[in-house]
């Protein structure tokens, strides 16, 4: 798959933005500030409904304006697709998909791209919730129903803490919530289905993971990856490497342990009043030589690791889809490595339908990546290979009334 047109309404430093691309690689260059992480955000939010750099729609809309529109023209062979999602400041947000009505949670049907950036260097060394994000935008993509999964799950998460804060308020026994239970119940059918896919997919990303963490660093550093269940009884906090030493396997299945953990726990959950298990709490240990990345990797093996962890995403993304290779997206990635793993990034990634890259100074980038060069200035697409062909935008869009 690829993008073959973009084009942006009132998206961030955008009014308007035009812009035809080809399948290769296609560098975005410009001073920082410029503009040009912006444009490859759009492409990546339409795969994940989600930005790598804010949690908050509304940062995305341009001051000013009520709505942002994102539309990509994709295609994958003979056939292509228009999708479209508009970001309102107010009320939900909106989709099309080739001029149909949907929702924005059907776009990840349709538009697949894995993007690495800077920040992703907290996939290393952040907290849980950055790898638990990793995994479930990953598993989005391969199974967008699971978006509403993962939203149901949430919303019984909230309930059932709204439950608990509100007994622990009025010191009232779990034998005067008979409700609780049937929260309970709930959120262990969807949150065993979350924590099943989510084990299903760490063991499947540990041959793509070690493939690619050899092509970038050329050494055997023996990179893995451990789910760290809190239905188990363990905490992402604590885990050290002691804990890796331990291959403990739980017995009995998700949903038993995860229904025997929430009866374990309850006393606790009351005293607290907040759900203490649950995919929402658990994490995903990183291995480098048997230890834990996250506390004795170099900031270059870290940086090494989490591009892995991407690369191996788009490996899973490109066997299992039926629209063929992912987007992949490198956002100012260049500038952080040395020049021999540049080349050896760009030989791992030279074979991928569609690159885009963004770098600040284009002799960042290894010469195979070169192949078309487009200059970004102040939200202003200044220089293509060839000009960009305007897309027919409601008149509404036109005066910052923009309507999907």
């Amino acid at each position: 798959m690829h993008v073959a047109r973009l084009s942006l309404t009132d998206y961030r430093n955008y009014a308007r933005a035009e812009l035809d691309l080809t399948p290769g690689a296609t560098v975005l260059v410009g001073r920082n500030g410029q503009g040009k992480t912006n444009l490859v955000e759009s492409i990546g939010y339409l795969a994940t409904l989600g930005s790598h750099r804010v949690s908050s729609d509304q940062a995305l809309i341009r001051a000013g304006a009520d709505a942002a529109i994102i539309r990509a023209l994709l295609a994958h062979g003979d056939r292509e697709v228009l999708a479209e999602l508009q970001l309102n400041r107010q009320g939900a947000n909106r989709a099309q998909v080739n001029r149909a009505p949907a929702k924005p949670r059907d776009l990840p049907r349709v538009a697949h791209s894995v993007l690495f950036a800077p920040e992703d260097l907290a996939i290393v060394r952040g907290e849980p919730s950055v790898r638990r994000r990793l995994l479930d935008e990953l598993l989005v993509q391969q199974s967008p129903r699971l978006s509403g999964v993962m939203s149901d799950y949430d919303r019984v998460l909230r309930q059932r803490n709204t439950l608990l804060k509100s007994a622990r308020a009025r010191g009232l026994a779990a034998s005067a919530l008979p409700t609780l239970d049937i929260w309970d119940e709930r959120l262990v059918e969807l949150g065993a289905e979350l924590i099943d896919r989510r084990l299903a997919l760490i063991n499947d990303l540990g041959a793509p993971l070690a493939a690619a963490y050899g092509a970038i660093v050329d050494a055997d550093h023996s990179p893995a990856l451990r789910p760290v269940l809190s239905i188990d009884g363990l905490d992402p906090e604590e885990v050290d490497e002691v804990d890796v030493a331990g291959d403990a396997v739980a017995s009995g299945s998700t949903a038993e342990r995860f229904a025997e953990a929430l009866a374990r726990l309850r006393p606790k959950e009351l005293e607290r009043g907040v759900t203490l298990a649950g995919p929402h709490r658990d994490d995903v240990l990183l291995l480098l030589n048997g230890l834990p990345a996250k506390g004795y990797a170099s900031h270059g093996e870290s940086w090494s690791f989490a591009l892995s962890l991407r690369l191996a995403s788009a490996e899973l993304l490109r066997r299992d889809s039926a629209t063929g290779d992912p987007v992949l997206i490198l956002d100012d990635v260049f500038a952080e490595l040395d020049r021999q793993r540049r080349d050896r990034l760009a030989a791992a990634i030279g074979g991928y339908e569609q690159v885009l890259v963004t770098a600040a100074v284009l002799e960042d980038v290894p010469e195979p990546l070169q192949a078309r060069i487009v200059r970004i200035s102040a939200g202003q697409v200044l220089e293509a290979d060839a000009p960009a062909e305007t897309l027919s935008l409601e008149a509404s869009a036109a005066e910052g009334g923009a309507h999907v």
